[in-house]
């Protein structure tokens, strides 16, 4: 059965760093685009990151960018969030899902995992 785990959050105070991993299991990792996603306490879903299968092109949310780093290594079958210089803001579950390509709505990524918690402090 296809499936996402992840793992790495934690509470750490403003500005500090950590290292989300999302490691899947049941599929071929190499043939599909991973994005990463936060849900924040009252909050929709959204998009931080994604890393296309092809050509391991990343894209950033404008909140991320220059903070957030996603990798992929498919013979481990893992992808990974690298977040530093964290805020308050980046408080959220955050999650790791699978679809053809990236650029695509919330709704259309699957086989979503069961997240992981990063906590933020100021």
């Amino acid at each position: 059965q296809e499936r996402f785990v992840e793992s790495g959050g934690d509470s750490v105070q403003s500005g500090g760093s950590l290292r989300l991993s999302c490691a899947a299991s049941g599929f071929t990792l190499g043939l599909y685009a991973i994005g990463w996603f936060r849900q924040a306490p009252g909050k929709e879903r959204e998009g931080v990151s994604c890393i296309s299968s092809r050509d391991e092109s990343t894209y950033y949310a404008d909140s991320v960018k220059g903070r957030f780093t996603i990798s992929r290594n498919n013979a481990k079958n893992t992808v990974s969030l690298e977040m530093t210089s964290l805020k308050p803001e980046d408080t959220a579950i955050y999650y790791c899902a699978a679809d053809a390509q990236c650029g695509t709505s919330v709704r259309n990524f699957y086989w979503w995992g069961q997240g992981t918690a990063v906590t933020v402090s100021s």
